[in-house]
């Protein structure tokens, strides 16, 4: 794939579209073939296909730097969690897996309450569903929890104290990601047998709206 060809935001709604469970990369091969970047178009290709490529390192290495950040205050590495879990909603197969054994759960208690957590239904326009992207969980849009769980953790910060610390970690590991996405160089065999096809797949789902 010509990564050249790829825009910013495409690459954003693959990253929210794509399987959220996607193991992470082997250490060997995430901390392995570095090289600076030829000119600036290639830096971009290279910052593209890293993003998608090592999406669920990144996200481990964000959450890692955090965690060592603010080891000292209890509170805040419960508002980085929260944090991690609110982005993680943004995910559309991480909310809909969350929101089914959610449900799932729920109804082994109550039936009846499981039976009004299910999202709405959706009126169907020539074959496609009038709101496709919009993601229910428990019954509410899935934004309603993202909001909820970024209040928490910025309630969590300022109550430890730690906001302004907290902002220096997270500047700090997205230099990191952004440091490594630019000067490793692509994996040309893992690209063209495993997230070629999946990217193709997502950019097909979307490119039809």
């Amino acid at each position: 794939m010509d990564w050249d060809n790829v825009a910013a935001e495409d690459v954003m709604e693959a990253l929210r579209e794509v399987e959220w469970s996607t193991p992470p990369r082997s250490f060997g091969e995430f901390f392995s073939r570095f090289a600076f970047p030829r000119s600036f178009s290639k830096w971009k290709s290279r910052l593209k296909c890293n993003l998608y490529y090592y999406r669920t390192n990144y996200f481990i290495l964000v959450i890692f730097v955090l965690g060592l950040a603010l080891i000292t205050r209890p509170l805040a590495i419960v508002g980085a969690a929260f944090t991690a879990l609110s982005i993680a909603f943004l995910n559309d197969s991480f909310a809909a897996t969350f929101n089914e054994k959610c449900i799932r759960t729920i109804r082994l208690f109550s039936p009846h309450l499981a039976a009004k957590m299910r999202p709405p239904h959706m009126p169907v326009i020539r074959g496609r569903s009038a709101a496709r992207k919009t993601v229910y969980v428990c019954g509410k849009p899935r934004w309603v929890f993202v909001v909820i769980f970024l209040t928490a953790s910025l309630v969590m910060w300022f109550s430890s104290c730690g906001l302004l610390w907290v902002l220096y970690a997270l500047l700090t590991s997205l230099i990191v990601v952004i440091v490594h996405a630019s000067v490793r160089t692509p994996n040309l065999k893992a690209r063209l047998n495993t997230f070629r096809e999946e990217f193709r797949a997502v950019w097909r789902n979307y490119s039809e709206l």
